[in-house]
């Protein structure tokens, strides 16, 4: 092992001590970051030294801290900040700020900003309330965006990191599989990247998503859908099977995806969305037994009524099929077809 040597400039030891003291002075937070930048500064400007001899061949014989004592209490102290800094950040709402910056970068100035953003994101990526305001925010779309037209390794490094950290935080990892993320990872491994941690970290990222594929089953997939508002003729919707099996599964949260469902036909002004919405209402009336009375009851009569009269064929033609099978109710709702 190499010896420690003092740290001192011309045989006079440098004001560490004073810096030191200032750096765990509570009382200014300016002044012990200008004493932790000094410090930090001074240590980057060492004299190298090579099996413990000093690159000028002389150490110092004066005692005092050494390099490492220096480099501890500045790693120590930025430590002790990080938390605070997140904190305050997160509640004077600047997670926002750091979400339109997310996108795709076509110059270096651009590129280096995008860099610092996703860097951001990725510390924030470990503390809690962070994650709760990205998971309602459209960072993980942009960051999917970012991540399939960047070239630059670092860029692609720092995401990938990200999307590591949110895997198995909430239903980020539903999300990621909803956005073709393990498609986009296999394309990311045929690339020629020099960087190993990138390649571990896409590595453990393909086995965390393949891990969620495996969970997600076909009402977390369909719920999932419907919570993010992607409402399509995916086959599930039209598959009476899975209306069998898992309409109990309807019943969970209050009715969460029924209520869903009726806020999306308030809401929504696709089509496709609307139709979707109408139909499987219509399918929940159809399979669970007190069904008409549920619908009733969370008044989705009269959103499915005012869209009689849409402007699209496919709308008005689900939406008729619903309203059917409210004044029917189960027992004849099962002679009407879509």
């Amino acid at each position: 092992m190499g010896v420690e040597c003092d740290i001192s400039v011309n045989g006079r030891p440098m004001p560490f001590t004073s810096l030191s003291k200032l750096l765990l002075w509570k009382g200014n937070w300016f002044i012990q970051e200008k004493s932790c930048k000094i410090l930090a500064l001074i240590v980057s400007a060492r004299p190298r030294s090579q099996d413990g001899i000093v690159a000028n061949g002389e150490a110092s014989k004066i005692r005092g801290p050494t390099i490492n004592d220096v480099l501890k209490e500045v790693v120590d102290w930025l430590c002790t900040q990080e938390p605070v800094v997140r904190s305050s950040f997160v509640r004077a709402d600047g997670v926002k700020l750091l979400i339109p910056l997310i996108t795709p970068a076509s110059t270096q100035q651009s590129n280096q900003l995008l860099y610092e953003t996703c860097l951001c994101v990725w510390l924030l990526s470990y503390y809690e309330p962070a994650i709760e305001y990205l998971a309602t925010s459209r960072a993980l779309p942009r960051l999917v965006d970012v991540v399939k037209s960047s070239t630059k390794e670092k860029v692609v490094r720092v995401v990938v990191l990200i999307f590591r950290n949110l895997l198995s935080k909430g239903t980020f990892g539903a999300q990621m599989v909803d956005l073709g993320l393990p498609q986009i990872v296999q394309s990311l491994k045929a690339q020629a990247w020099s960087d190993e941690d990138l390649l571990e970290a896409l590595n453990h990222l393909e086995d965390g998503l393949k891990d969620n594929i495996k969970k997600l089953s076909s009402f977390d997939k369909y719920k999932q859908d419907i919570l993010l508002g992607h409402l399509d003729w995916s086959p599930m919707h039209k598959d009476p099977l899975f209306w069998r099996d898992n309409i109990s599964c309807f019943e969970e949260n209050d009715f969460q995806v029924l209520r869903v469902l009726i806020t999306i036909m308030d809401t929504s002004n696709d089509p496709r969305a609307l139709a979707v919405a109408c139909f499987d209402l219509s399918q929940f009336i159809q399979h669970h037994p007190a069904g008409r009375v549920i619908v009733n009851d969370l008044k989705a009569k009269e959103r499915v009524m005012k869209l009689m009269n849409h402007d699209s064929a496919e709308v008005t033609k689900n939406a008729l099929l619903c309203i059917q099978r409210v004044f029917l109710g189960a027992k004849y709702a099962s002679f009407l077809q879509a």
